[in-house]
C-alpha cells in the first residue's frame, strides 16, 4: 500500500481553482485549516462557492479571504460571528445560504454518502423554507433539502500518518470528517505526521481513502489567537 502524498501547501493550494465550490472544515475557527487559508491570500482564486459552518470571523480565517472578494456565495449556519458578512451581503458583494446546523451537517453526510437529498421538519414554516420542496409525511410537513458536495474540500485533523489516515482532537474534530467524504478532492492540513502503525486503529476516524494530499500546518489557533508555528 503507497504512501500518500505529503506537500508543501503552496502546492495543494494549487488544486484550488476560480469558480471552484470549496468546503471548509471548523466551527469558528476550531477544527479550521488556517494554514491552507492563509495561503490563498496570495493565491489568484476567485468566485468562490465556500461550505463552512461560518466565514470565519472578522479579519480571520475565512474573513480574510472575503475581505479580498475571492468568496461570491457561502453556504453555511452560523455567519454572525463575523460582522463583514451582513455587510458584504447587504452591499450586495455576496449570496447566503442559510441552514439550520444539524441540516448542513446531514447535507454534507449525504453528498458524502452519495445521497441526493433528505426530508427534514426543521425550517417548515419560516422563511428557510421558501422556493423549496415540501412534503406530507404521516401528516407532518416535511422540508426537502439536497446533499452538498464540493470540487475541494481543506480539511484539518491533529495526526496522520503516511497513508493519510486522519484523527482529530477533541471538538476540532467537527465537520472536519463528513467534509472529507463529500469532495472530489481532499487537502488535511495536520500539526504531525507519524509512521504507519503509530495512530491506534480504534482512533482513526477518516481513513486514508478518502485523502488526497496532507500538508503540515504553519499557523495554529491559541487562546491569544491566530499564531504561526
Amino acid at each position: 500500500m503507497k504512501s500518500i502524498k505529503e506537500t508543501s501547501i503552496r502546492e495543494a493550494v494549487q488544486h484550488i481553482k476560480s469558480d471552484h465550490t470549496l468546503m471548509v472544515g471548523g466551527f469558528g475557527l476550531v477544527g479550521s485549516p488556517l494554514s491552507i487559508i492563509y495561503d490563498l491570500i496570495d493565491y489568484d482564486v476567485n468566485n468562490l462557492t465556500v461550505i463552512s459552518n461560518n466565514v470565519g470571523e472578522q479579519g480571520e480565517g475565512l474573513g480574510r479571504l472575503l475581505q479580498q472578494g475571492k468568496i461570491k456565495k457561502a453556504i453555511g449556519s452560523y455567519f454572525t460571528s463575523n460582522r463583514d458578512v451582513a455587510k458584504y451581503y447587504n452591499q450586495g458583494k455576496l449570496a447566503l445560504e442559510l441552514l439550520p446546523q444539524g441540516t448542513l451537517a446531514e447535507a454534507i453526510r449525504a453528498g458524502g454518502a452519495g445521497i441526493g437529498g433528505f426530508y427534514t421538519k426543521t425550517a417548515v414554516g419560516t422563511d428557510l423554507a421558501k422556493n423549496k420542496e415540501t412534503k406530507m409525511i404521516k401528516g407532518e410537513q416535511y422540508l426537502f433539502q439536497e446533499g452538498l458536495k464540493a470540487d475541494v474540500a481543506i480539511i484539518r485533523a491533529w495526526k496522520a500518518d503516511t497513508l493519510g489516515n486522519l484523527v482529530y482532537y477533541k471538538t476540532a474534530r467537527n465537520f472536519n470528517p463528513d467534509m472529507a467524504t463529500a469532495a472530489s478532492f481532499v487537502i488535511a492540513e495536520v500539526d504531525e505526521i507519524v509512521e504507519v502503525g503509530e495512530l491506534p486503529p480504534e482512533d482513526i476516524v477518516t481513513p486514508h481513502l478518502y485523502v488526497d494530499v496532507i500538508v503540515t500546518s504553519k499557523w495554529v489557533l491559541t487562546k491569544e489567537g491566530v499564531k504561526s508555528r
